[in-house]
């Protein structure tokens, strides 16, 4: 009988299989250096397009910063503009008042009568002067009534005094501007 020896063939196999595990272990190790590499040039990626937005973002925000503070020069502009337009509506308004009252006195003011003072309190006006004889102040006072601007216009006090040497009579003369409404006194406090 011839006998068959299975001895070599055994460690053929051996080797055989151990050859297909060494192979086995090095594509499995480099497979997974390969997925590493992978993983980590994703990842690199990932985070160079996160640095880049980054630096997009603060250059955003640098532009939108520089835009803020032209809004708020602006404002600060829109605010100026907006008092110096209240300020010409007021003149506008106070057109009519102090203002437009003087110049009206100033053209009924006859000849040789010269106006000392002026003053308005709320609707209350009184005006001091001198004048050559009293028909002028009774021609001014005429002319007071008949201006539309005043009312109530009365002669609080007319006397004789020396200026320069000169005799003229001075004057005190009341009234209310048309339109506006007296100011309330207080009632007197007693004590």
């Amino acid at each position: 009988m011839t006998r068959i020896n299975l001895l070599p063939v055994r460690a053929a196999k051996k080797k055989e299989t151990a050859k297909q595990q060494i192979i086995i272990a090095v594509v499995s190790v480099a497979a997974v250096i390969i997925a590493g590499l992978a993983f980590y040039t994703v990842m690199l990626a990932k985070v160079s397009g996160t640095k880049d937005e980054i630096t997009r973002s603060e250059a955003e925000l640098q532009q939108l910063k520089t835009k803020i503070g032209e809004i708020d020069n602006i404002k600060k502009l829109q605010a100026e503009v907006k008092k110096k337009l209240d300020v010409l509506n007021m003149l506008r308004k106070e057109k009519s008042g102090p203002a437009a009252r003087l110049a009206k006195l100033s053209d009924i003011t006859p000849d040789k009568m010269w106006l000392t003072n002026y003053t308005e309190n709320a609707a209350k006006v009184t005006i001091s002067g001198l004048a050559y004889n009293e028909d002028i102040i009774a021609t001014f006072l005429r002319n007071l009534q008949g201006a539309e601007l005043f009312s109530d216009v009365e002669l609080v006090v007319s006397e004789q005094k020396e200026e320069s040497g000169v005799k003229v009579k001075k004057f005190d003369v009341t009234c209310n501007i048309k339109g506006l409404k007296k100011e309330e006194t207080p009632a007197p406090q007693k004590k």
